[in-house]
């Protein structure tokens, strides 16, 4: 211990003497261990972490996909959403749980004013969950009771638990809302309790719920499309699973169960029977969508990080072994006066192992900074995201443990090297040995240059699939486009109401100083949303699917789609009119190759619906839901024209708007004012669940490719200055141990410029392996990562050349300083430099 403490206190002497070697090497591995532990904080939430609730490692889920909000099918063979019904009977049946829980697979929009509060109702995210939700999850109220089975009846009083964030950042923790009335949906429900403040539901997730209210609810909040009585498949079902048995046999259970209940179903077919099944899964992170959804974004950034890191160690050993070469002189010496080779080793050991621990603290400022940033990229557009970018006791420990590894691995190499000076040429005067002992430190130098060209490609990459993506033809235009999210159900209008409601719209929404047109739609164009149908089409007998839209009049001249041949829906087409239809030219092509679509019938369901619909129009593809894929088939149907037929009635819901489309002149961000006023005044009720430009919908759906491409960025440059900065070190070192060569040269007839070739030549080898390394590395690399890319090729001559002439520039410019200086020394100086 004795000796520790004196190697410490000498190595602190040795960074203080050295404040520029020191602030330079710290800030460096900052940089590195910053940038990792920033990635490995976001890893670390979200996909190590289990949910904050009691025992997670005893919770299964039944199902291992996402297929949120999409109905149940036969066909897929695997299940993992389910309808209510059938969650009735797994809960009384399976007895292999201790309490199995069932939840809305998405958040819903809630639209909620506390009783006698006289303002506009607000939006609010909710979720629909069993009695026994909170019981399953072992979650306790931090105030007042959660719901319990006894609430999820549906005889029994409606009641909500709020969100501990809700309670504190919309009512202040006022201890009043506990038991108050709030009107959700103009529905009465009182909150009967707050929950913990860490719990934020069964799903990370951006936004997630302020309300959990019980599922025999939901036919009160959505009285057109109740979920709860139909066989649609919308709950995700997570169980606690009784202690001692095996997942691998209650999965055969469930199964069993299934394949029993299937066949009192509608649309049954037995054939398929045999195939279908429910795999068990581990339930303790809870429905890992955020998990699969980020899985390879995270790995390629943590593997970017750590080439950052690689290259940031590789300038601490240059560093160190340049510290160590200048100090060759004093440590022959010790060593010929006695001094133990390992006492050496130990105490270059303890200076590496003390800047990288400095480095690893600095890191956590910056890892700070850097994990705000990465989340505001991730999640742009998210009022609140369940990840706290201060690190957690696991972050902390892995930045404590690579900080560490750190100093040892590339401490130990330099230690080394310095420890085997020989004493006799300490007597003869290093100063004067034209001899190279740079090699190592030359291919540190090449390895950080290989690096970095690895980073700047790959950057460049990333880059340009981000430009692509976002610069291509949509099939509507962003400019000038104003998007306004509303649900009228929410308001709590009727079928018939709806109407009046289109007609106001219609009226008053042009009037808005600066609005040049607008509309209105069941969903707009990339809202994430993409409505599915099976439909029939007249003399092509067959079942065809196709995806759909209800939109109002001037759709798509607001949102710049333009009309090839025919019509597009207008005023004229009302209930009382011919049905009819606009497709897109997908759909025209894919059901009429050989015919003229215009004119031609189809409808939903079945062939006796055929006839329903008249193709009156043809507009240019549009993509509505996938960036990357060709348009999907799409028809548009007016919202004014309702089908008869009871069969139907579902499609009741496709009734209600659920988004405005305005073009204005200007920047539509300054029309919002005007347009929530405008809206106020036609109902108050009617909440405004988001509005944005359309150019900022369509950028969120580019969040995963818009991080990876500002992140591999910042890592490129970063890398790049670190390889710059190791390369000139390096030089300079050199021109500085030849400074008697250099001088024996000229006075021998050399003259600057000779010098200055001889001083750049050693940096432009060093650049040239480093590229002949790098290229072919970024190019093996880079079909590791081919088919994220869009419209990219791995080997784009563009990227590859910028990369070239970008990391060829900064080398020179790192050599050209140090050469300069080797030019300008007098040969009297030189000859008599030690």
């Amino acid at each position: 211990m004795r000796i520790l403490l004196h190697d410490l206190r000498y190595a602190l002497r040795q960074l203080r003497k050295a404040p520029g070697f020191t602030f330079v090497c710290v800030l460096t591995l900052a940089l590195g261990i910053g940038a990792n532990t920033a990635i490995f904080t976001l890893v670390d939430a979200v996909m190590l972490k289990s949910l904050p609730v009691k025992n997670p490692k005893e919770l299964y889920r039944l199902g291992d996909t996402f297929d949120c909000c999409v109905e149940g099918d036969m066909d897929l063979g695997s299940w993992s959403l389910f309808p209510y019904a059938f969650y009735k009977q797994l809960r009384d049946h399976t007895p292999e749980f201790e309490d199995l829980a069932a939840f809305q697979a998405f958040v819903s929009n809630f639209s909620v004013r506390r009783s006698g509060d006289s303002g506009p109702a607000q939006p609010h995210g909710g979720e629909f969950v069993s009695g026994n939700y909170f019981r399953t999850f072992g979650v306790s109220a931090f105030a007042g009771r959660m719901i319990s089975s006894a609430d999820d009846d549906a005889n029994a009083a409606p009641v909500a638990v709020m969100s501990y964030r809700a309670w504190q950042q919309r009512f202040a923790l006022d201890p009043s809302v506990l038991g108050s009335t709030f009107m959700i949906n103009q529905v009465p429900f009182t909150v009967v309790g707050i929950a913990p403040p860490g719990f934020f539901g069964e799903t990370l997730r951006s936004d997630p719920p302020d309300f959990w209210l019980p599922t025999a609810s939901e036919p009160s909040i959505d009285r057109q499309n109740p979920l709860l009585t139909q066989h649609f498949s919308w709950l995700y079902v997570i169980g606690r699973l009784r202690p001692g048995l095996q997942p691998t046999r209650v999965q055969a259970e469930v199964t069993l169960e299934l394949q029993q209940w299937l066949p009192s179903q509608p649309n049954f077919s037995a054939k398929t029977l045999s195939s279908q099944h429910i795999v068990l899964t581990p339930g303790g992170s809870g429905i890992g969508k955020m998990q699969s959804d980020y899985n390879i974004g995270l790995r390629f950034l943590a593997t970017i990080s750590g080439l950052v890191l690689l290259i940031a160690c590789a300038n601490l050993a240059n560093l160190l072994l340049a510290r160590g070469a200048a100090a060759r002189s004093l440590t022959a010496i010790r060593v010929a006066l006695g001094a133990q080779r390992r006492r050496l080793v130990r105490a270059v050991l303890t200076e590496s192992v003390l800047l990288a621990v400095a480095g690893g603290v600095a890191g956590l400022v910056v890892a700070l900074f850097g994990t705000r940033v990465i989340l505001s990229l991730a999640f742009r557009g998210a009022r609140f995201v369940p990840i706290h970018a201060a690190p957690s006791l696991p972050v902390l420990g892995f930045a404590f443990a690579l900080s560490l590894l750190t100093g040892i691995v590339f401490g130990v190499a330099p230690a080394w090297i310095t420890s085997r000076s020989d004493p006799a040429e300490a007597l003869r005067g290093v100063g004067r040995t034209t001899r190279d002992h740079g090699f190592s430190q030359k291919w540190l130098v090449v390895l950080q240059i290989s690096l970095s060209a690895v980073l700047l490609v790959g950057a460049g990459l990333v880059t340009k699939n981000l430009r692509n993506l976002q610069d291509q033809n949509f099939g509507f235009q962003t400019q000038g486009r104003l998007v306004v999210n509303v649900d009228p159900s929410l308001a709590g209008y009727k079928p018939e109401k709806l109407s009046g409601l289109y007609r106001q719209l219609r009226d008053h929404l042009p009037q808005i100083p600066g609005v040049l047109s607008a509309s209105y739609s069941l969903y707009s164009p990339m809202s994430g949303n993409n409505w599915s149908e099976g439909i029939a089409i007249e003399g092509h007998p067959g079942n065809f699917s196709a995806s759909w839209n209800r939109i109002g009049p001037r759709f798509f001249e607001t949102i710049g789609t333009s009309l090839l041949r025919g019509r597009t829906i207008g005023e004229g087409d009302t209930p009382s009119s011919q049905q009819v239809a606009v497709v897109n030219e997908t759909f025209a092509r894919k059901f009429f190759p050989k015919e003229d679509a215009i004119g031609q019938h189809f409808g939903f369901d079945d062939q006796k619906h055929a006839g329903d619909f008249e193709i009156v129009g043809i507009v240019e593809d549009a993509k509505y839901q996938d960036a990357r894929g060709p348009a999907y088939a799409t028809f548009f149907v007016p919202f004014l024209q309702v089908t008869k037929d009871p069969k139907l009635a579902f499609m009741m819901a496709s009734h209600y708007i659920g988004a405005i489309e305005l073009h204005v002149s200007g920047k539509p961000e300054n029309r919002e004012a005007a347009v929530r006023r405008t809206l106020a005044d036609i109902d108050p009720n009617l909440t405004v669940l988001d509005m944005m430009s359309m150019e900022e919908q369509v950028n969120r759906n580019f969040n995963q490719e818009t991080l990876i491409a500002r992140l591999t960025e910042l890592f490129g440059s970063l890398a790049l200055i670190l390889a710059c900065v190791g390369l000139y070190g390096v030089t300079a070192y050199s021109v500085a141990r030849r400074t008697n060569e250099i001088g024996i040269r000229m006075a021998l007839g050399a003259d600057r410029q000779n010098v200055l070739r001889m001083v750049l030549r050693g940096s432009l080898i060093q650049v040239g392996i480093g590229l002949a390394i790098g290229i072919p590395a970024a190019l093996a690399a880079s079909r590791l990562i081919a088919n994220q890319l869009y419209g990219v090729k791995t080997y784009d001559p563009l990227i590859l050349g910028i990369a070239v002439l970008v990391l060829t520039a900064c080398a020179l410019l790192a050599g050209l300083i140090p050469a300069r200086r080797a030019a300008s020394i007098e040969p009297m100086e030189a000859l008599r430099t030690e």
